[in-house]
């Protein structure tokens, strides 16, 4: 992963927690990388405020992590998340790609219940950026395409009992 884009005269406060989470993730250490990308986002955040980009860039380095860690809930959560933040700020390009990055984590979990729940949530979103000009909008056949499963998860979800109180994470 790279680093996020900062100012060339001032490096970030975050430099070397940073290098650490890259350095972890690269030797397979995800559990490791997961742990720190957590504490790096909330201290940034406490110190920066959670609409600053280096803290926006965490925190899709922390969904990538979940991501890579199997937790596939953690994942989509992050990224959707931060969908919705960049859409408020009018940054479509940056939506898009996190509402891409929910998809995929979506795409993973495979209990049908707990997939129509976030995908209600993920289409929702989509549909929204899909409204406006920009990658979404002109990228409309992935949409489709999610509708679809959609479709296929419901058949799934009615052929098979509603899960228990512990949910799927992808695992």
């Amino acid at each position: 992963m790279g680093a996020p884009e900062a100012d060339e005269a001032e490096p970030s406060l975050f430099a070397e927690p940073i290098g650490r989470i890259n350095e972890a993730v690269q030797s397979g250490r995800i559990d490791e990388a997961a742990e720190l990308a957590g504490l790096t986002t909330a201290q940034a955040s406490a110190t920066l405020g959670p609409e600053h980009p280096e803290v926006q860039w965490l925190r899709e380095l922390s969904a990538y992590i979940a991501y890579l860690a199997g937790d596939m809930l953690g994942s989509f959560q992050l990224s959707l998340d931060l969908a919705r933040l960049r859409h408020r700020r009018n940054d479509a390009r940056a939506a898009y790609g996190d509402v891409q990055s929910a998809a995929a984590a979506w795409r993973a979990v495979r209990d049908p219940h707990q997939g129509l729940r976030l995908g209600r949530d993920l289409i929702d979103v989509w549909t929204e950026l899909t409204a406006e000009a920009g990658p979404a909008a002109d990228d409309i056949e992935q949409l489709e395409s999610a509708r679809t499963r959609m479709g296929r998860l419901a058949a799934r979800a009615e052929a098979s009992p509603a899960p228990g109180p512990a949910t799927d994470t992808g695992r």
